[in-house]
């Protein structure tokens, strides 16, 4: 594992806005990991020791179910994972690009109040069945080379950006170049990786994530439901806190520790939520050493039927290890807003030889209506190997192939 360059840290998130519980993701080796609970409790605030309160930890509601569930629309092509032609086919489903072009799906369906978009339309590719899902040979529009340059490229800088507020004045202040936009330059780079369509700010939600980062950096905890007794409260930050991921981390390390998403075996909700066909846009908001990410109640465009991560295609093996904890540890995941994987088997092979797994379903209502996660068992990803997953057992069997790549 490729431990984290600042101290570990502790994530929490909603599965859908409104709700009062909250999940606790909690990254440090000397506390005991707590997993979701099922009904919503109190604000379930972290304290800096790491400890979860035990008077309303809870658990987020699985509630947030899909708004109108998304007209079907016309389809149109998905965002901005490259030209087509340059990742040769892939599988059985659609052509190379960003995902392929979207089937019949409309917006995805707003969500509610921060639920689950819609059911996320019509099939990706020609079908998105075995083969890549409609995703791409090479992540999302390009082989492994243009995959490791987009790598190496969108993380060469990763510079925070200097916090201008004040705890002392209450003053949320911002955040300075490149901060935010490294941020959403991460976003950006999981979701092309993943096939789906990039997402843009909102300078209104920045701002609420900004007043909400202030509020966990006054405080020097975290919490959805933040009371109004809280130094340098204010409504707004209040809204933004129940609406975003939030972490003990600045903004662009932070989307990292989302994607690997210690802690959260249960949910893996802020990873579900950055893969989501829903999000977009979103807000950002960081201090020196807190961060919101405002993700709930989003009109993407994202049309997958079904997103896996680590994705098919040529991957570089990078991406599993960039918080303390690698992918392997936390799961590799597949969701999904229109296919149930409930009670579903996956089966893992690499050249033709059995690589076991152990398959946990996930929590309805974090960024997709159905997930799971499977956990390799006695071995670990390794570049220059092809990983085939078969996932049978439910209404539409999925099948792709997951290629590992070391870019140098």
């Amino acid at each position: 594992m490729m431990p984290m360059a600042r101290e570990r840290a502790l994530l929490v998130l909603l599965a859908a806005a409104g709700l009062g519980g909250c999940s606790v993701v909690l990254g440090y080796d000397d506390v005991t990991f707590h997993e979701d609970g099922g009904a919503s409790g109190g604000s379930g605030a972290v304290g800096t020791g790491g400890g979860a309160n035990t008077g309303g930890a809870g658990g987020a509601n699985s509630g947030g179910s899909a708004g109108t569930s998304g007209a079907s629309g016309t389809g149109g092509t998905s965002g901005t994972g490259g030209t087509s032609g340059t990742g040769g086919t892939s599988g059985t489903g659609g052509t190379s690009g960003t995902g392929g072009t979207s089937g019949t799906s409309g917006t995805g369906g707003t969500s509610g109040t921060g639920g689950t978009g819609g059911t996320g339309g019509g099939t990706s590719g020609t079908g998105g069945t075995s083969g890549t899902g409609g995703g791409t040979s090479g992540t999302g529009g390009g082989a492994s080379t243009d995959a490791c340059a987009r790598w190496k490229s969108d993380r060469a800088n990763m510079a925070e950006g200097a916090w201008s507020g004040s705890v002392a004045s209450c003053s949320a202040g911002d955040v300075a170049a490149p901060g935010r936009a490294n941020a959403l330059k991460l976003v950006n780079l999981y979701r092309w990786l993943a096939g789906l369509p990039a997402v843009g700010g909102d300078s209104s939600r920045d701002q609420g994530a900004q007043a909400c980062a202030l509020m966990m950096q006054a405080n020097g905890q975290l919490s959805h439901t933040p009371p109004s007794t809280w130094t340098c409260y204010s409504s707004e930050g209040a809204t933004a806190a129940g609406r975003s991921n939030i972490a003990t981390a600045p903004g662009v390390s932070a989307i990292d520790l989302y994607m690997a998403d210690p802690g959260n075996p249960t949910t893996i909700g802020h990873r579900r939520w950055i893969l989501s066909n829903s999000l977009g846009p979103i807000g950002i908001g960081s201090t020196s050493g807190y961060s919101c990410l405002w993700v709930i109640g989003g009109s993407g465009s994202g049309s997958r039927e079904w997103t896996a991560w680590p994705p098919p295609g040529k991957i570089p093996l990078a991406v599993m290890n960039t918080s303390w904890q690698s992918v392997d540890d936390t799961g590799w995941t597949l969701q999904s807003d229109s296919i149930s994987l409930s009670g579903a088997t996956v089966t893992v092979t690499d050249g033709g030889t059995d690589r076991p797994v152990t398959v946990t379903g996930l929590n309805s209502g974090y960024g997709s209506t159905s997930a799971l996660r499977f956990n390799p068992s006695g071995w670990s990803s390794e570049a220059g190997h092809t990983y085939s997953v078969t996932v049978s057992g439910i209404s539409q069997p999925i099948s792709y192939d997951v290629e590992f790549v070391a870019c140098d």
